[in-house]
C-alpha cells in the first residue's frame, strides 16, 4: 500500500511538472489596439478585442496587449488595461501580431505610430503571422508588408469612391475585396464591428481570428 501511494505521488509530481513546463511554453500573441477617444470605442472593445482575445485564449495562446502609452483605454462601459508599452515589446517573444480595426482609423484618420510600423516590419521579416481587419491594413501598407500581396479593405484605397481620396501607401499591393483574404502569413479583412454598424456588411472578426490561429499553429 505504501509502495502504491509512493508511485501515485511520483506520477502526480510528473504530471504537475509537465503542466508547469507546458504553461511556461505557452505561445504569446501581441495585440495592439489604438489609444484615444472615439464614439465606437465600446463597440470595438466588446465586439472585436474581446472576441479576438477569447478565441486566442481558448486556442491555448496568451494574449499580451501593448500600446504606446501603456495607459488604460476606457469607453463608457468597457475598459482595457494594456500589459505593457510598445517600447517594451521584443518581437521575438511573440508567435504573431494581431491589429484590431481600432488600431488605426480610415484615411486620413489618426497618424500611424512609427513604433507600431516598426513592430509589424520586424514580425513580417521574421515570418510571423500578422492579422489586420477594418482600417488596420493601413499599418501593413505603411510597413511595406503588402507589396505584391493580396489584401482586403473596406474599399479599394487606390480607386476609392468619392469623397475619399487615393491612398498612395497601398501602391504595389493587390486589392482583393472586403472579405477575408490570406496571402502567406498576412491575413486581412475589410470588415469589423464598426463597418457592420455603419453599412450592415457582416463583421467577420471570428473568421479572421480563426484564420490567424490556424496560421500560428502552422508556424509552430
Amino acid at each position: 500500500m505504501k509502495r502504491l501511494s509512493f508511485i501515485v505521488a511520483i506520477l502526480l509530481s510528473l504530471v504537475m511538472i509537465s503542466a508547469i513546463a507546458e504553461a511556461q511554453n505557452i505561445s504569446q500573441v501581441l495585440l495592439i489596439p489604438r489609444e484615444g477617444k472615439s464614439s465606437n470605442l465600446d463597440l470595438m472593445l466588446s465586439k472585436q478585442v474581446a472576441v479576438m482575445t477569447e478565441l486566442l485564449q481558448k486556442a491555448g495562446f496568451k494574449v499580451v496587449v501593448a500600446t504606446v502609452s501603456g495607459q488604460p483605454i476606457e469607453g463608457v462601459i468597457y475598459k482595457l488595461k494594456p500589459d505593457l508599452k510598445l517600447s517594451e515589446v521584443k518581437v521575438d517573444d511573440y508567435a504573431g501580431v494581431i491589429l484590431p480595426c481600432m488600431a488605426t482609423g480610415l484615411f486620413p484618420g489618426p497618424p500611424i505610430s512609427p513604433i507600431v510600423v516598426s513592430i509589424v516590419k520586424q514580425a513580417v521579416a521574421k515570418g510571423k503571422p500578422v492579422a489586420a481587419p477594418g482600417g488596420s491594413p493601413h499599418i501593413l501598407a505603411e510597413a511595406g508588408a503588402l507589396k505584391g500581396k493580396r489584401y482586403a479593405f473596406v474599399d479599394d484605397p487606390l480607386n476609392p469612391r468619392p469623397p475619399y481620396q487615393k491612398v498612395p501607401r497601398f501602391e504595389g499591393a493587390i486589392y482583393s475585396g472586403s472579405g477575408l483574404v490570406q496571402d502567406g502569413n498576412i491575413i486581412t479583412s475589410g470588415r469589423c464591428p464598426n463597418i457592420e454598424a455603419m453599412t450592415g456588411v457582416p463583421d467577420n472578426t471570428p473568421e479572421l481570428t480563426r484564420a490567424f490561429i490556424a496560421e500560428l499553429r502552422r508556424e509552430k
